[in-house]
């Protein structure tokens, strides 16, 4: 018996495009939606229209998509989303794309073919295929955490950029110079706004941050291991280190123990995110706070405004980070 994916193969079409022209959820373009309709002839292929009903079926749902589900960062948002909408009497649908765009487009489709009553989503990237289709559902979609400034949907972000300067100011007024920063995946652009930030406070204040004293990471622990291998072997002499996250911070201190370098002895070290391991590490870590519960309340808030026919936010809501000082982070010693 042929099936979806048998469709997309000849049609030539990925399979939530497939999807979309069956469903009528989404605009198809009209040669797409020819090719489409002429593979499902050939193929003599029928859609299960049992499944199809039961999809449509919402019953008070709410979707929540997070690139990666074991990460502390987006634990934090799961936790909180889902304590709101359970507040407000509904479920909720979790999905964990594995930064992956192909299957980030797969499980949204999937939800607008649910018909859950909102959407709530943190993409895998700028390479994200979901834009246009978001733009095109009727169902109240709100983007956290990472976001496209060319978009048109309502989201929750944080102020990246302030960020950077947050850190930098720090490192700055501790007098440190030799100054290294270990960035997130530098295709997203929270990424590129924060390292922004930290190197317009640098230079402002006469300090050069060379290329080789950046390193892209992931947001993984790993990251920070690799990136202090990296900085030790090329030789790079720094006092102090703003990682892009804690969990990045973490390995970077667990590399920089390993060779018998001192936090905050001889380099300190700032994370951001301000997850419950910042506090629980020796030294505890030095980092920029994200107000997650804030951020997720806001978003849950939009979806329900939308539910309800109240005031609608359209625009972007801007979190301010801040500082907190711990052990990780002390001035230069001369």
């Amino acid at each position: 018996m042929p099936s979806m994916k048998d469709v997309a193969q000849i049609a030539g079409v990925s399979v939530s495009t497939v999807s979309r022209v069956i469903n009528n959820s989404i605009p198809v373009d009209k040669r797409t939606r020819l090719r489409v309709e002429k593979a499902i002839r050939k193929l003599h292929y029928k859609p299960n229209l049992l499944a199809k009903g039961l999809r449509m079926r919402s019953g008070g749902i709410i979707g929540l998509v997070v690139p990666e589900i074991i990460h502390q960062t987006f634990v934090n948002f799961i936790h909180y989303v889902e304590e709101q909408i359970v507040d407000h009497g509904f479920d909720l649908i979790l999905g964990n794309t594995n930064e992956d765009p192909e299957k980030e487009e797969r499980f949204i489709d999937s939800l607008i073919r649910r018909n859950v009553d909102g959407i709530i989503f943190s993409r895998v990237s700028d390479q994200s295929r979901v834009f246009k289709i978001l733009e095109k559902t009727n169902i109240p979609v709100v983007v956290v955490d990472r976001f496209l400034e060319k978009e048109h949907i309502p989201s929750i972000v944080l102020n990246n950029y302030k960020a950077g300067i947050l850190a930098g100011s720090h490192l700055m007024s501790l007098d440190h110079k030799n100054i290294a920063c270990i960035t997130g995946p530098l295709n997203i652009a929270l990424c590129r706004e924060r390292l922004k930030g930290f190197k317009t406070i640098l230079s402002e204040n006469g300090i050069l941050l060379p290329s080789g004293f950046i390193y892209e990471g992931d947001f993984k622990f790993e990251s920070g291991i690799y990136a202090i291998k990296k900085f030790l072997s090329d030789g790079i002499k720094i006092t102090s280190i703003w990682a892009q996250n804690d969990m990045m911070a973490i390995g970077a201190l667990k590399e920089l123990n390993k060779n018998h370098i001192r936090v905050p002895g001889d380099i300190s070290l700032i994370g951001m995110d301000n997850i419950s391991s910042s506090e629980m590490v020796t030294p505890s870590l030095t980092t920029i706070i994200q107000p997650f519960q804030e951020m997720c309340q806001k978003a849950v808030q939009v979806i329900l405004n939308h539910i309800h026919k109240k005031e609608i936010t359209l625009n972007r809501i801007v979190l301010e980070p801040s500082l907190i000082i711990r052990e990780s982070t002390r001035p230069l010693k001369r």
